[in-house]
């Protein structure tokens, strides 16, 4: 295996260039991926990457091939084949627990406007759907309800047996509620049921009002500024990518927590929430970067103006009619977003990434190539365990004693 020490500086930039953005040492102390192995299978972008068990994750990208892989020890498992163009989308259906039948299957859309479900133990194709009138863009799991949907210029929603459903109204669930995000910076809650808004994010450029000040006019923004990239949720915050920065938008609260404005040199291309209050990000200038979200006490501030012209940056904000939410924001508590660790290894974008909380981390690139993240410090660990354990089979370790 490559051992590799990351080092997580880059080239000073000159006078007339001075970004924002936040860098940090050679010594990155909290970052555990200090060794990387290189995995090559594809000839083209890699986009996607899907988990299928605790020790196996798929690939496909732009070659139309989908490669499995053992995630413990980067061996190439399996390789379909059987799309014509480009992949543009691959998700996994889980066994129902009830089934005897364990087997994981992939369903992966191409834009030679077809879905194919194969066999993730063998690589057999199951079945292959080719009734779509354009391409297949997106694909998801209703685990509860134990259907998938399929995204182009028709929504579809299919059961188990790949029967198309015409009608949803058996959905009975109360609190099912999704979250959309556009390249105009809109970010939007909704309840599953009657498509309601249950919440709207408009400013996610601008979290941090001005207090007092005649704000900048700004008639137009640039789109790879306020662009949603990717988002993820839990329980308490939606985690979203929004043109190079990234931000936490509270549900409870209804506002941004916590925000990094310049993540990245380029476009913020997909997150993840990991463990531990932790947030890793990969971008478009090649770079995988891990983040610490950590409280702090917020200062006294003024809410964002609203209304349609102090949504363009008209006008100054009215101190009278902004002082009962100031006063509720007072003791709230915010966060910040620090960096802990950056992962330099990739010549090109970074498309996506998955991490295995026993194996490490996984990013698909540009350059064609799939990267094995492993902690440093537990695979020389395993490696001194797995020495001791041949001594001990050879004899060699009591001769020694």
């Amino acid at each position: 295996m490559l051992r590799w020490l990351i080092g997580g500086g880059r080239e000073p930039q000159g006078l007339a260039e001075k970004s924002p953005l936040q860098t940090i040492g050679e010594e990155q102390t909290q970052n555990p991926y200090t060794e990387l192995l290189v995995l090559k299978a594809h000839h083209d972008i890699v986009r996607f990457l899907v988990q299928l068990d605790d020790y196996r994750f798929a690939s496909a990208g732009d070659d139309g091939v989908v490669v499995v892989w053992n995630a413990q020890t980067g061996e190439k498992l399996l390789e379909l084949n059987g799309h014509t163009q480009k992949i543009t989308a691959i998700i996994t259906f889980p066994s129902l627990e009830s089934c005897e039948e364990k087997n994981q299957l992939i369903l992966t859309a191409s834009a030679d406007r077809t879905v194919i479900v194969w066999d993730s133990d063998t690589g057999r194709q199951v079945q292959r759907i080719s009734c779509f009138q354009s391409t297949v863009k997106c694909l998801t799991v209703l685990q509860r309800l134990d259907v998938w949907l399929s995204g182009g210029n028709d929504l579809c929603v299919w059961n188990r047996k790949l029967d198309l459903l015409c009608k949803t109204s058996y959905l009975s669930d109360t609190d099912l509620s999704f979250v959309t995000g556009s390249h105009i910076g809109e970010l939007i809650i909704w309840d599953a049921l009657d498509w309601t808004m249950q919440a709207y994010e408009r400013n996610f450029w601008d979290p941090s009002p001005q207090l007092d000040t005649q704000q900048e006019i700004k008639l137009c923004q640039k789109s790879n500024d306020i662009s949603i990239h990717h988002f993820t949720c839990d329980e308490e915050n939606v985690f979203a990518a929004v043109g190079r920065g990234l931000y936490v938008y509270n549900l409870q609260m209804k506002r941004v927590i916590a925000c990094q404005k310049t993540a990245h040199d380029s476009n913020v291309l997909h997150i993840a929430k990991l463990p531990n209050r932790q947030l890793i990000s990969c971008s478009e200038d090649g770079s995988v970067r891990i983040w610490e979200l950590r409280e702090k006490q917020q200062l006294a501030a003024e809410p964002v103006p609203t209304g349609f012209f102090n949504m363009w940056g008209f006008g100054r904000v009215n101190k009278q009619t902004s002082q009962p939410v100031k006063k509720q924001q007072e003791n709230a508590t915010s966060c910040s977003l620090e960096l802990i660790g950056d992962l330099i290894g990739h010549s090109s974008s970074v498309e996506m990434f998955l991490y295995f909380e026993d194996h490490g981390l996984v990013t698909c690139s540009a350059d064609h190539l799939i990267i094995l993240w492993k902690n440093g410090e537990r695979e020389s660990g395993l490696r001194s365990l797995r020495l001791f354990q041949k001594l001990e089979e050879n004899g060699d370790l009591y001769l020694a004693v």
